[in-house]
């Protein structure tokens, strides 16, 4: 691995990723995302987002953890909003929290890979996503900031068992996150 620049490491022909060393999620530009079917309109929505990632060498052995507060979903109706945080969806109150925790990160041909366990309403389910990393403009004190993407799919059980018409069994998430250096 030679090193580009601080906080920026490439292999000859290789995808960027972060330096080795503690990331902090900047909560105030990092979110989950979704969109789901119900009653066959779509309802989209977001949760703001924080964490950390620690960044290994070998790669394989870096962590993350990723949260959400459950009471902070938003799809814009403040009625659609009590209703996902409210008992009979997300139940906020007896589970504030979301949460991912990694168990693995891979570079693979196809990039990069996040294996781990997302808890939901007191829950752990196995988690595998795909996470697109790309450099922020922003600097902080001279190592840049990275946005990573990542793409899941929740399953609607996970969530509820209430049947709700035409509310679909996959439900797309993309979180962006964007990492700085934890001083």
């Amino acid at each position: 691995m030679t090193m580009m620049r601080p906080g920026i490491q490439l292999k000859p022909g290789a995808q960027l990723r972060p330096a080795a060393g503690n990331w902090r999620v900047d909560p105030a530009q990092s979110y989950a995302s979704f969109t789901a079917r119900a009653a066959g309109l779509p309802v989209q929505g977001r949760l703001p987002l924080t964490g950390r990632v620690r960044i290994a060498e070998p790669i394989e052995d870096s962590t993350a953890w990723l949260a959400a507060r459950a009471c902070q979903v938003s799809t814009g109706s403040h009625v659609l909003d009590r209703q996902l945080a409210g008992p009979s969806f997300l139940d906020a109150a007896a589970f504030p929290e979301i949460s991912f925790r990694s168990e693995l990160l891979a570079l693979v041909p196809g990039g990069w890979r996040a294996v781990g366990r997302l808890q939901v309403k007191g829950t752990e389910h196995e988690l595998a996503c795909q996470l697109d990393l790309g450099r922020d403009g922003a600097q902080v004190d001279e190592l840049p900031r990275f946005r990573i993407i990542s793409s899941w799919i929740l399953d609607s059980a996970w969530i509820t068992r209430l049947w709700i018409p035409g509310l679909a069994r996959r439900i797309p998430m993309t979180c962006s996150f964007l990492l700085e250096p934890d001083m």
